[in-house]
């Protein structure tokens, strides 16, 4: 390998071979299909050699994904428009596929393979409509529609299908009255875009974005075979995938391709939202499978990793910057593993700020929790990325204190928080050479989230979840503020779970989805699948915390909703929902509104109460596409 890797261990060392990074050029693609076939097939043929010269089968490194999706593949395991974003996103004009969306006087819900409509202007709270999330006369066996996004009257809803050849886009109209009607379904070939942490979908202005990996074994189906494609969905035989990758789109650094281990086409599309009939392209980087992506306003960047061991017997790891206007990609080489994609802040300095764990092995379904190893701030200027020879140098990185496991990380305003089990949490102002500095809030750090200016730590001792602020103004960070929740665990883990609505510069009002007393510790896949009792609401004031009350679950309100498809909540079932003044609890079937009682004009109390609720299950009767709760 030509250039360098930057090892973390116990100190940091640059190969002596290292090239200073330029940064003056860019990625080089493969010339034709010819040239790729030829690199793809020595790979294959170097792979064969080495089995056949150790007698040995493949090993299982080869095959730590999904099988492709144009073959049987096991299912997973288990049994914003019109006004203010209600999603919880990472960048600012960057929306993220989540379960429930705004679109003008309409809340837009995705649950258990149905799209759900509910009127909210004017005041009102009425079920609308309900429509399967596919396309009609499709089987939805071995399908999983996990995200939702709006543009304009345009409701998308992305999902993966194991029989049907991978990512599947349905476009559906919303009309004014809250009805929805089908209006095509995509396909987008690919391998199984699930992560516990991340999102597959961003939607930055008109276009719709994905990160869809398509893994390459070595004694598996010929790589161009099974290239990423695209079709649109008919009620007939489907048409075969048009490819959307042409040789020229991928790109590659100077790495040999390690014939032990699989390859990845780490595949960005872009789709345009705005056209009469989409139309879809790719660019793609091919390397190691190990991934974590993450989409900044103007690029979509790919960390990849590989377990090819060298010097620190650590994995050897390259960052990818894609540019969403179709420029060329650019690279550079780097060492250990992000923890997730809120790791990352491409910043206004034009630097790239990235978390780093020494090992792991990407995000891509549990892998986020799977982390170890000491950890490292790696800073670099967008300039150095180059065409993927040259490695983030020495000055790049900084060492830093850190928890065993179960790492949360979050950028907030100039700090980077991050903490995990172990009562430990760390600030740094990342653009500083300052040491970290370190907080104890008490309790295990689950969660941080922003507070405008200041941030919010998560976490369980014990029996009881505990809120704790944390101040990020002045000297240095401290904690501020502290609220126990008795006999409480979070509902959700995933960031969408959470939302602080800002009511002005000293403060707002936060919801988080719980459990009561009875629910169990919950970890890896369980943590994404179990549902929610309530929603707690806290009143935040110069980041002390009152506690406003819960808008809870009706107990037995679970009922059989005669589900086809999706029927495992992987990126669960409660919200929080903040439309101006007005405050919701989404549990499962159930929309909840709550109203903010004051006390007297001399104190500052308040309290929330439930003024009314509506269950929008798709077992109460429907005439057509119109849902109404009263026949």
């Amino acid at each position: 390998m030509r250039g360098s890797v930057l090892m973390i261990g116990l100190a940091v060392a640059i190969a002596a071979c290292a090239l200073p990074a330029s940064g003056a050029a860019t990625m080089t693609a493969y010339a034709d299909e010819a040239e790729l076939r030829q690199a793809l097939s020595a790979w294959r043929e170097k792979a064969k050699r080495e089995a056949r010269t150790s007698r040995a089968a493949p090993s299982g490194a080869l095959m730590m994904e999904a099988a492709p999706a144009t073959a049987a593949a096991p299912q997973k395991a288990a049994a914003d428009s019109g006004g203010d974003s209600i999603t919880n996103v990472q960048t600012a004009g960057v929306d993220e596929g989540g379960i429930v969306k705004r679109a003008g006087e309409h809340l837009v819900i995705l649950r258990r393979g149905r799209l759900f409509t509910v009127r909210v202007g004017a005041d009102a709270l009425a079920p609308a409509a309900v429509v399967d999330a596919y396309a009609p006369g499709a089987d939805p066996q071995g399908a999983w529609y996990d995200e939702l996004l709006v543009s304009g009257r345009t409701v998308v809803v992305v999902g993966y299908s194991y029989a049907r050849g991978g990512t599947e886009i349905g476009l559906f109209d919303l009309d004014r009255d809250g009805a929805l009607a089908h209006r095509a379904t995509y396909h987008l070939r690919s391998f199984d875009y699930y992560s516990s942490r991340n999102y597959a979908s961003r939607l930055v202005g008109n276009r719709l974005v994905f990160y869809t990996p398509m893994l390459l074994h070595p004694f598996g189906p010929e790589p161009w075979t099974v290239m990423p494609g695209f079709r649109r969905w008919q009620r007939s035989t489907p048409p075969d995938f048009e490819r959307i990758l042409p040789a020229t789109r991928v790109y590659r650094t100077d790495d040999d391709f390690d014939p032990a281990e699989s390859l990845a086409l780490h595949t960005v599309t872009s789709c345009d939202l705005s056209a009469a009939a989409m139309q879809c392209e790719s660019t793609a980087v091919l390397g190691p499978a190990g991934r974590v992506f993450y989409v900044s306003q103007g690029s979509v960047y790919v960390w990849t990793s590989s377990w090819r061991r060298g010097g620190g017997d650590r994995p050897a790891s390259a960052v990818f910057r894609l540019p969403l206007d179709g420029t060329a990609p650019s690279a550079l080489k780097a060492a250990g593993v992000p923890v997730d994609q809120m790791s990352f802040l491409e910043d206004s300095s034009g630097h790239l700020n990235v978390l780093l764990r020494a090992d792991g092995r990407g995000e891509g379904m549990f892998g986020s929790e799977s982390g170890t190893g000491p950890m490292a701030l790696m800073r670099v200027p967008l300039a150095v990325f180059g065409d993927g020879r040259d490695a983030a140098q020495p000055e790049h990185y900084r060492r830093l204190p850190g928890p065993g496991r179960a790492v949360q990380n979050r950028y907030v305003g100039d700090w980077l928080l991050w903490g995990g089990h172990g009562a430990r949490a760390w600030a740094l102002r990342y653009a500083d050479r300052d040491e970290p500095a370190a907080l104890d809030p008490g309790h295990d750090v689950e969660r941080i989230e922003a507070m405008g200016r200041d941030a919010l730590l998560v976490g369980n001792s014990g029996a009881d979840l505990h809120f704790t602020s944390a101040r990020l103004d002045g000297p240095g960070a401290r904690i501020a503020g502290r609220h126990i929740q008795p006999g409480a665990r979070q509902g959700e883990r995933r960031t969408h779970g959470f939302f602080f609505h800002a009511t002005g510069d000293d403060g707002g009002v936060l919801g988080l989805p719980v459990l009561g007393p009875a629910a169990q510790p919950r970890h890896g896949v369980h943590a994404q699948v179990q549902g929610s009792a309530s929603v707690v609401f806290l009143r935040q004031r110069d980041l002390d915390f009152s506690a406003l009350g819960e808008l809870r679950a009706q107990p037995g309100s679970a009922r059989d909703d005669a589900c086809k498809a999706s029927c495992v909540d992987w990126y669960g079932n409660a919200r929080p929902i903040f439309l101006g003044d007005r405050v919701f609890a989404l549990m499962g079937y159930e929309l909840v509104e709550g109203r903010l009682l004051r006390g007297p004009w001399h104190d500052r109390s308040e309290r929330l109460e439930e003024r009314r609720r509506i269950v929008f299950a798709p077992s109460a009767s429907r005439r057509g596409s119109v849902y109404s709760p009263f026949d």
